[in-house]
């Protein structure tokens, strides 16, 4: 897929970036269907060109960022070389800086949390709350709600199975499935769907 085809999937005045980091290289953008396990990911292929998958299911800014984040992994292991760790210091370098190139490409209430976030990049955004709530508020009209604004002991369905909130573990949760009595943790700012109690 071409960078132009891309635009549909992202917010508007990106091209520019994107046309400079790709640069020269040979990279191929797959856009698949939603998963649950990842947001997108990076390989280089055997024949020396690079391969990108990315959610379809994305919104525009989370898409670019996802995005930005693949391609640091080009990036940095083009620069580095292929022995340094796929999240090491050399690649939040690379994606911290991406991040600050680009940040007129996001909503001016985003750019304080992205330049936080771009000092020390976290191989997952879930790490990082603030833009968990930017870029997936809770849904105001449905009952999608983050596990940290649940009591405890309340109920919740999570990818068709039924949970109990147990306890609060720092900034995480500890959660059991009724179902099969196993033990998870839970970060505050996953969504999750409240269960309706009996006469709702």
């Amino acid at each position: 897929m071409s960078i132009n085809l891309l635009t549909k999937f992202l917010p508007e005045h990106t091209l520019p970036y994107l046309k400079k980091w790709f640069g020269s290289y040979r990279v191929h953008i797959h856009i698949t269907r939603d998963r649950h396990s990842k947001l997108g990911d990076y390989i280089k292929l055997p024949d020396d060109s690079h391969k990108i998958t990315l959610n379809s299911t994305l919104k525009p800014e989370l898409f670019f960022f996802v995005l930005t984040h693949e391609l640091a992994h080009l990036l940095a292991f083009e620069k580095f070389g292929r022995r340094i760790p796929p999240h090491g210091k050399e690649w939040k370098l690379t994606f911290g800086n991406m991040i600050l190139e680009s940040l007129p490409v996001y909503k001016e209430e985003a750019r304080p949390l992205l330049i936080k976030f771009s000092k020390s990049p976290k191989a997952n955004f879930m790490a990082s709350e603030d833009l968990v709530r930017y870029f997936r508020p809770e849904p105001e009209t449905t009952d999608g709600v983050y596990i940290g604004n649940l009591a405890m002991g309340e109920e919740f369905i999570y990818r068709k199975q039924v949970y109990k909130l147990i306890e609060k573990r720092k900034k995480n949760y500890l959660c059991q499935n009724l179902s099969t009595d196993k033990k998870y943790i839970f970060k505050s700012v996953t969504l999750v769907q409240r269960k309706k109690q009996n006469g709702e």
